[in-house]
This record gives C-alpha cells, structure tokens and sequence, in this order.
C-alpha cells in the first residue's frame, strides 16, 4: 500500500541527510500515517482510514461524517 493519507492527500517528500562534515545524501521524510477505525454512526458502522495525525484532528474537528461527504464527493470509495 502507499504511504498516502487519505483526508489530506501528505506523501512521502525527499529531502537531504546532512552529515556533521556536511555531506548530503538523500533521503525521504515519511508523513506519520494511523490506521484508525471510526464509528460512523450514520450507517451504523465502523470504516477503517490510513490518515496523519493531522487528519485525525481535522476529524475530530469537522466530525466525521463531513469527512465522510469529502472522501466520496473526491471519488474513494468508503
């Protein structure tokens, strides 16, 4: 599976290791991605995201079923 959340669209980005002689190789930054399992209780059941830390706070935000009407309203099937 990619390393993709599903709310906020974060990937993986590249970047440099930089050594304390200053040598640069590269390397990649990985987004802090959760499966997580919501209760969405407008169909009595739970669905289960890959979705950041970020992601979790805009669902606790905005609520789930907001989230929910996006994910669809963009094509994923949920």
């Amino acid at each position: 599976m990619s390393r993709v959340c599903q709310v906020t669209g974060k990937r993986p980005i590249t970047g440099n290791s930089v050594s304390h002689s200053n040598i640069k190789t590269k390397r990649r930054f990985l987004p802090n991605l959760q499966t997580k399992r919501f209760f969405y209780a407008e169909e009595d059941r739970w669905i289960t995201l890959k979705v950041s830390s970020e992601a979790i706070r805009t669902i606790n935000k905005n609520g789930l079923g907001a989230t929910v009407k996006f994910l669809r309203a963009k094509g994923d099937k949920i």
